[in-house]
């Protein structure tokens, strides 16, 4: 990475890791409200993940032609209606799965730290036992070691007692694990709500800004008469 030039401020970006469970939504909702925020962004899409983006969106994910596709991707609504986001990727960055020589492959690469959603148990496991078998398991151990925070999304169920071992040894690492589970009291009319809420708990275990869902004020029934 070429260091800043005088009076450019250097690209410090949230890497964010796409595993292959079932809630791509969730992924895209987090990119947006990111770029939104005006963070960059690098990311990190598993082979598995290609399968099921393909699966739930129809979309192929192809690295020579990942901008349009994550541009495609990005601007689905949760409920598969194309073109419902307007989708500005001047500030991300794609790195190949397998790339193991990739600039999150280091703790020297300068990064705010990493997002992992959605996170399979698969990936749990190999995050917990720093097996680091792809890029996004050495990105996830990396940031651990270099003391940043790592937020994990598991989206599966049920959950064994070996998974839920693997997640405590990740709390006790220093990760935040934030569960794909949706809440009712911001007043959800819409699956897009739902998923916006999880994305949003995602990016407060990371301190990152965004106004993806009403936050709880004290008032109850205020939900009921914000869906009436």
């Amino acid at each position: 990475m070429n260091p800043a030039k005088p009076g450019e401020t250097a690209r410090t970006p949230w890497i964010v890791g796409v595993s292959g469970a079932s809630g791509t939504p969730y992924a895209a909702s987090v990119l947006r409200a990111l770029l939104t925020a005006g963070e960059s962004v690098d990311l990190v899409v598993s082979r598995a993940a290609r399968l099921t983006l393909l699966d739930e969106t129809g979309i192929s994910f192809r690295d020579a032609h990942w901008r349009t596709d994550l541009r495609e991707w990005l601007a689905r609504g949760a409920d598969g209606k194309p073109d419902s986001f307007a989708v500005d990727l001047d500030a991300t960055r794609y790195w190949n799965a397998g790339d193991l020589a990739a600039g999150p492959s280091s703790g020297s690469y300068p990064a705010k730290g990493m997002l992992i959603v959605p996170a399979s148990t698969a990936c749990v496991a190999g995050v917990a036992l720093g097996l680091s078998k792809d890029l996004l398991q050495r990105a996830a151990s990396v940031t651990l070691k270099e003391g940043r925070p790592l937020v994990v999304s598991v989206r599966e169920t049920p959950l064994n007692g070996t998974t839920l071992r693997h997640l405590v040894a990740l709390d006790d690492a220093g990760a935040a694990v934030v569960p794909a589970s949706p809440a009712f009291y911001a007043g959800a009319t819409h699956i897009q709500h739902l998923v916006d809420f999880v994305a949003g708990r995602v990016l407060d275990a990371a301190g990152v800004p965004h106004g993806l869902y009403r936050r709880w004020a004290g008032e109850l029934g205020s939900a009921s008469r914000t869906t009436s």
